[in-house]
């Protein structure tokens, strides 16, 4: 359904402390086998080491690898040389100002940014899927100060995704909740997603 309504890429979520949308890894590497290119296939993984994150590629096999937590710069180097081949994406929870100290922590050793608006800290650790919207000011500053491509996450429905891209200029969206209804995927709420996205993207 993700692919015909023209998505560029596929969440796959892995086991998560909270949030919506895990599946098995098992289903994940099945589904990373079907998708055809040039779509690509992110799992999203909870390991904060660099060998239980290069264990949980070469399980699942994905064209790409995002990282929830801030894991430690010794280990994002580490992965860096463990799976050259996969595109490592660093997830960065945006709760201040503070979000632009990370760039040059996680810049040399991933491929691209994704700002999200979980809270780490909390007792039960959110990872993503909280349909919550963060500061898109502070987002705004990332995208211009980071030298790789950034990813928007946190909050996106089919009624701001334009205002998204116009005030935030990411690189792409990635959304969860905002196109489910009752925990599915919604077809209807996709397209019209999809639509206003693409015609953001067009737009001066």
């Amino acid at each position: 359904m993700a692919i015909d309504a023209g998505a560029d890429a596929l969440g796959l979520v892995a086991a998560m402390p909270s949030g919506p949308g895990p599946i098995s890894d098992e289903q994940i590497a099945q589904i990373a086998a079907w998708v055809p290119p040039p779509v690509t296939t992110f799992m999203l993984t909870s390991e904060t080491t660099a060998d239980g994150i290069s264990r949980h590629v070469e399980a699942t096999r994905p064209t790409a690898v995002q990282i929830v937590s801030h894991i430690e710069p010794a280990e994002a180097a580490q992965l860096a040389d463990l799976q050259p081949g996969v595109r490592r994406v660093q997830v960065i929870h945006v709760e201040d100002m503070g979000a632009l100290d990370l760039i040059p922590v996680y810049a040399p050793y991933m491929h691209a940014f994704l700002l999200d608006s979980g809270r780490p800290g909390s007792a039960t650790p959110e990872f993503g899927g909280t349909g919550r919207r963060h500061d898109w000011s502070i987002s705004r500053a990332f995208v211009e100060a980071s030298p790789l491509p950034v990813f928007l996450a946190g909050g996106l429905n089919p009624d701001n995704a334009r205002q998204a891209v116009l005030e935030v200029r990411p690189f792409g969206l990635d959304l969860c909740t905002g196109v489910r209804t009752d925990g599915r995927l919604d077809e209807a709420k996709l397209k019209a997603f999809m639509k206003a996205a693409t015609y953001a993207g067009g737009a001066p």
